[in-house]
């Protein structure tokens, strides 16, 4: 049968169905889709999650049933055996559109044969090529000599063939890579290319094997590799991470070739053995895990045989939070929240100090705590251990084991009258090494009663507390004065009141609602002889704005401080009328003492001055890529701060940001705090393309990064990170060189480079994690956000 067409077009559809819908090929199609939100990953290691990422391709099981539409200028062919299209051919069906010279569809095989200028468009994933045999429903068959690119990362290449294994696999022989786009010019290469005997496809995985593979940069092979696995979309997956090195003045060189192991959705391991050249083969290792109804990391360290120490080094942090149901009906679930570490000496902290974990610390915190709540009574059970790793040069006063402390809370509010009351008991041994401490070992039993009646109206407020604290100790040695035990029994009355004035006012020509809250707050505590008490977990509190308006003026349970004493403060705050943002705040408070404050801790001195230091802070938003955050403490008598914190950050947009802060602490220190990320092209008037959070700014562009803290007072410089970043588009370079001062008299230094090839690996040390703990508010040039639709590659 053989239909001539000239002026007009025809298509065939082979199935009923598909035949009512034949003339929709004629139109235009217009398909709009919202694609599955995918969450934000960390670009510096894969994200657990709950449950698998959602698909949005047509399921196998639909497609047979799927109408097949042809189109073409000539069309001749046999019903239900084959149809021949020539001329601007076409079939489309589903999410699959081929498109050649001359198209021939056999129905019984569903099998299409396409020749010259060959274009197949299968859920956005493209090929383009001279002959292709393919089984449509099964996608079986083969591509000669094709052209193709990825919707999920863009990645595209040539190819000798390729074989179409089924709708999700296919295995590309005698192939090229690369995520690096298409310039004009006769002679471009990319930048990096892949070359290998043969890539296997696999979708289903999202993944990518070659062999016989090499990667090249800038045309000079700088990978060799017999097999090679890279991902084809942010999934995880199982195999060899990129290899990292660095150079350190401790480690010498440093060489890891991690392994990553994707367990399940919600459970990983990665494996990091490093060999350093100064000091031998570190075995490192993580494990993560993320249940329903709990979550935690453990990471652990072993070093056979360190040069450095002639000894074996091995350390372990295990961090867990959780609940445990009790399986008892109204009794509910018991919290779980573990956090162990532990080293193998005291030098750890030292010589580890860029392990990537908390045990780079002197004090290691090995704590486990059980919680319950039910109602107004909840309950806590904590066991709390340290390990100080000690210096010769600065010893450190160990810590109290807390071996074990019960926690007891009962509270109420909205009681008759208005009144809310709790009362909280506290029981704990506490234990440490005498010969350091200095002090007994001790078993104290603490508790705390208070009860309030809150007024609050529009435009004041006003709370008096009452508060009562008794405690007993049992020492397991006499103090100097004999007694092996001791008790008091401390009362605390405060009033706290304000009130808040408002009014319309405009400042530099811009509208505001202005506010003005004075504070007052007294309080009484009649003085109880405590001097003599050891001292388990009391220190002096900070002198701010959230501590001078609290009843005692140390913290912990074994010293309360006698006062008579009243604070009087105000603050005004700049707001927005129509959104409420504030624009600036400004404060100020000052105590006015009545009497001695007798109650010290040991060796300090009773306090005596009427008046106290003048707190003076402010915080200004003024605009939104503006802040400013400032707080003194002035003393009147010398006419001198004792300390300030003056902070400020300008941040204009994405991947600009500089920040500095200014820290002084009178006769103790005197530093200054620099942070920044910036486009360097700035400086030559190229702005870059605003491509939002995550995208970088564009082709060839640098940016400067980095961190300066300087010591004014000693003239020197404390911690540095300093590094350039280079975003070619498809790849991006950084390196980095890192001072980092360990001790008083010793710095750790690293020089970093890496190479990421956008949507293949990363090459070198792990300069981005060094940039986003060191830079405030740093953002990575390439961080995926959203998963690509195969609707934004719609034929």
């Amino acid at each position: 049968m053989h239909h001539p067409t000239k002026a007009f077009r025809h298509c065939f559809a082979l199935t009923p169905v598909a035949l009512v819908a034949c003339a929709l090929v004629q139109a235009p199609v217009h398909a709009q889709a919202v694609d599955p939100a995918a969450p934000p990953l960390d670009v510096g290691q894969p994200v657990l999650k709950a449950s698998p990422r959602l698909r949005e391709d047509i399921p196998a099981t639909v497609r047979p049933g799927l109408p097949t539409f042809l189109s073409g200028e000539r069309a001749s062919g046999r019903t239900d055996l084959e149809t021949v299209i020539e001329g601007d051919a076409q079939l489309r069906r589903g999410d699959t559109i081929i498109r050649a010279d001359r198209l021939e569809y056999h129905q019984p095989d569903d099998l299409a044969k396409a020749s010259g200028n060959v274009h197949i468009n299968r859920a956005g994933n493209t090929f383009d090529g001279p002959t292709l045999e393919l089984k449509i429903d099964a996608f079986e068959g083969f591509f000669l000599a094709p052209r193709y690119r990825f919707l999920q990362n863009n990645a595209y290449g040539e190819a000798e063939r390729v074989d179409f294994l089924d709708d999700q696999r296919a295995v590309i022989k005698n192939a090229t890579y690369t995520t690096c786009q298409r310039r004009p010019g006769p002679s471009w290469l990319p930048d990096w290319i892949i070359r290998a005997a043969s890539i296997r496809i696999d979708n289903e995985e999202e993944v990518g094997h070659a062999s016989g593979a090499v990667l090249s940069f800038f045309q000079v092979p700088i990978l060799p590799v017999p097999e090679l696995s890279f991902p084809l979309s942010d999934k995880r997956k199982s195999g060899l991470l990129p290899p990292t090195f660095g150079l350190d003045n401790l480690n010498g060189v440093e060489l890891t070739v991690p392994y990553y192991w994707d367990i399940a959705p919600n459970r990983d391991a990665t494996f990091f053995p490093a060999l350093m050249t100064k000091r031998g083969v570190d075995l490192g290792g993580e494990f993560r895990y993320l249940e329903r109804d709990y979550q935690g990391t453990l990471r652990a360290n072993y070093m056979p045989t360190d040069t450095l120490r002639d000894r074996d080094r091995w350390g372990y942090s295990l961090i867990h939070s959780g609940t445990i149901t009790t399986g008892l009906a109204g009794l509910g679930s018991v919290g779980l929240n573990l956090n162990l570490n532990h080293v193998s000496d005291d030098n750890y902290w030292r010589d580890f100090a860029r392990s990537g974990s908390s045990l780079t610390q002197r004090l290691l915190a090995s704590d486990g705590s059980l919680t319950w709540a039910r109602g107004n009574f909840s309950l806590l059970a904590r066991s709390l251990t340290w390990q100080t790793l000690q210096d010769v040069s600065s010893p450190i006063v160990p810590p109290y084991d807390r071996l074990p402390q019960i926690v007891a809370r009962y509270s109420r509010t909205s009681l008759p009258g208005g009144l809310d009351a709790s009362v909280e008991g506290d029981y704990t041994q506490f234990h440490s090494d005498r010969t350091l401490t200095l002090q007994p070992n001790a078993k104290r039993a603490y508790t705390l009663a208070q009860i309030t009646r809150p007024w609050q109206a529009p435009g004041w407020f006003f709370t008096p507390k009452l508060q009562l604290h008794a405690t007993s100790y049992q020492f397991d040695a006499p103090l100097v004065t004999g007694a092996t035990t001791a008790s008091r029994v401390v009362p605390t009355l405060s009033l706290d009141g304000g009130l808040v004035f408002e009014r319309d006012a405009s400042f530099f020509g811009r509208a505001f609602r202005q506010t003005l809250e004075p504070r007052a707050f007294y309080v009484h505590t009649p003085f109880r002889d405590q001097n003599q008490l050891p001292n388990y977990d009391s220190a002096a509190t900070d002198f701010n704005f959230a501590t001078i308006y609290t009843e005692n003026a140390f913290g912990g349970n074994d010293r309360i401080s006698d006062n008579n004493l009243l604070t009087l403060g105000a603050t005004t705050r700049l707001l927005d009328p129509d959104t409420g943002a504030e624009a600036a705040r400004f404060g100020v408070a000052q105590r006015l003492r009545f009497k001695d404050q007798l109650v010290t801790l040991p060796g300090g001195a009773p306090v005596s001055e009427r008046l106290s230091d003048v707190l003076f802070g402010a915080t200004i938003n003024w605009a939104p890529q503006w802040s400013t955050d400032a707080t003194v403490q002035y003393n009147p008598k010398t006419g001198r701060s004792i300390r300030s914190t003056i902070g400020a950050r300008y941040s204009p947009g994405n991947y600009r940001v500089v920040s500095a802060a200014y820290r002084l602490q009178r006769d103790s220190s005197e530093q200054l705090d620099v942070g920044w990320q910036w486009p360097i092209n700035d400086l030559w008037g190229d702005k870059g393309q605003n491509l939002g959070p995550g995208m970088g700014e564009g082709e060839g562009r640098w940016y400067s990064v980095g961190r300066l803290n300087y010591s004014l007072m000693d003239k020197k410089l404390v911690d540095a990170v300093v590094g350039l970043e280079y975003d070619a588009g498809c790849w991006l370079g950084r390196v980095v060189v890192e001072r980092l001062q360990s001790s008083t008299t010793s710095s750790n230094k690293r020089i970093l480079f890496q190479l990421e090839f956008v949507g293949f690996t990363r090459l070198g040390s792990s300069a981005l994690q060094s940039l986003k703990d060191n830079i405030p508010r740093y953002q990575y040039l390439r961080e995926k956000v959203t998963t690509p639709s195969r609707f934004s590659n719609y034929d």
